[in-house]
């Protein structure tokens, strides 16, 4: 679930991630070393870990988020609801603390459950413009405070669904065009195949 760019300078200019490194994994999700983040993204890519994070109200509706139009992978889909990777060293409990202060403005005190609760394998591609090969720890949270200040220059639109209709009932969302990572883990999660243990799901 690549948060990077498009590349705005016709081809001219360095694209913004070129100078950044993503955590290399094996399969089991064991580090293998570190691989440039562009390059991890394009032609046949290479694993690499990854997070979703689905946030939820108290009335456990899901928050989802559209990545903005200047995204490179799955511009204008919607997002369940946060996505990115973690630097070397750092946890997925981390990372994504990091990353829901810096799209939604969301602070720890407004939330007290952020956990792991899947993880899964899956390679899918986007068009012509790349791919994700990634093995992507989904984690749940629930805000006790719903104040939201998103950074429009990573969401362009956010939307609070009934999580359970989302999937059971897609025709009705039909006008939203979801994420991959997003559709796997919601799918998983309600199908019972999420794995809390450490083990890693696969999905072609």
């Amino acid at each position: 679930m690549s948060s990077e760019n498009a590349n705005t300078g016709g081809g001219t200019e360095p694209h913004p991630n070129a100078a950044q490194d993503v955590v290399a994994v094996d399969g089991d999700d064991e580090r293998t070393g570190l691989a440039n983040r562009l390059g991890a993204h394009t032609g046949e890519g290479q694993r690499h870990r990854a997070f979703t994070a689905l946030v939820f109200d108290e009335e456990g509706r899901i928050l989802l988020a559209q990545r903005a139009a200047n995204k490179r992978l799955w511009d204008t889909h919607w997002d369940g609801t946060v996505a990115s990777h973690p630097v070397a060293g750092q946890s997925q409990v981390d990372a994504t603390e990091q990353r829901l202060e810096e799209e939604l403005g969301v602070t720890p005190d407004q939330y007290d459950d952020l956990r792991v609760t899947d993880r899964f394998e899956y390679k899918r591609r986007y068009e012509r413009e790349g791919l994700e090969w990634e093995v992507c720890a989904v984690l749940k949270v629930t805000l006790t405070d719903t104040d939201l200040d998103p950074d429009t220059e990573e969401i362009e639109g956010l939307l609070w669904a009934d999580y359970d209709l989302l999937y059971e009932e897609p025709e009705w969302y039909r006008q939203l065009r979801l994420c991959p990572w997003f559709e796997i883990a919601m799918r998983r999660d309600h199908e019972g195949e999420a794995v809390a243990d450490g083990s890693v799901g696969f999905e072609r």
